[in-house]
């Protein structure tokens, strides 16, 4: 059976408590929702596809120096489609697995997780957060290699070729994504906050 969001959260919060993880966990859920929408994909693919990246850095907060070698059995054992757990498994394509990316699904999961990453760390810097935030704002920041320094730009740079769009494009579905999830990862406009 495929994989809801629902069981997403209940995997995730059952191996991660950091609250920066699940901030990610929801940026990249977002993200995944968009390239979905992106990709014509219908209503209940969009959830989907958000629920595959809600739960990408499943086994991260126990073994982060053995990301993604634990997550495969143990998603298989809970139940979670084979489709998905590979899904999962390639985000890591050539940074800690071989798990080479061939859907659409897949591509932009390897997108999504080191970009919205810098979509985030620059939405945070801005007092108006993510509301009004262009591409062009975070193609800037990409450019400065000091800035979210641990954001690989080379990994970003062949994500958003494998979504087959140029980097702005690719910034742009994910402000689109992430937007609507601001007041879950601290990006709304600080006058907005209680």
């Amino acid at each position: 059976m495929k994989l809801t969001l629902a069981r997403a959260k209940e995997l995730l919060a059952a191996t991660t408590g950091d609250p920066h993880l699940v901030v990610h966990a929801t940026n990249v859920r977002g993200c995944m929702e968009a390239f979905a929408r992106h990709f014509g994909q219908p209503p209940e693919e969009v959830e989907h596809w958000g629920a595959v990246g809600y739960l990408h850095d499943y086994d991260y907060e126990r073994f982060p120096e053995e990301h993604l070698e634990h997550t495969e059995a143990e998603l298989l054992a809970e139940g979670v489609d084979a489709a998905d757990v590979r899904a999962i498994l390639s985000h890591g394509w050539g940074i800690c697995n071989d798990v080479t990316t061939e859907t659409d699904l897949e591509r932009s999961l390897f997108c999504a997780d080191e970009l919205s990453g810098l979509v985030w760390a620059a939405a945070l810097m801005r007092p108006t957060g993510i509301s009004d935030l262009e591409p062009k704002s975070v193609v800037k920041k990409f450019k400065d290699k000091k800035f979210a320094a641990g954001c690989n730009r080379d990994v970003i740079r062949k994500g958003a070729e494998l979504v087959g769009l140029d980097l702005p494009a690719a910034i742009a579905v994910c402000i689109d994504g992430m937007k609507p999830y601001a007041a879950e990862t601290g990006l709304l406009p600080k006058a907005s906050l209680p």
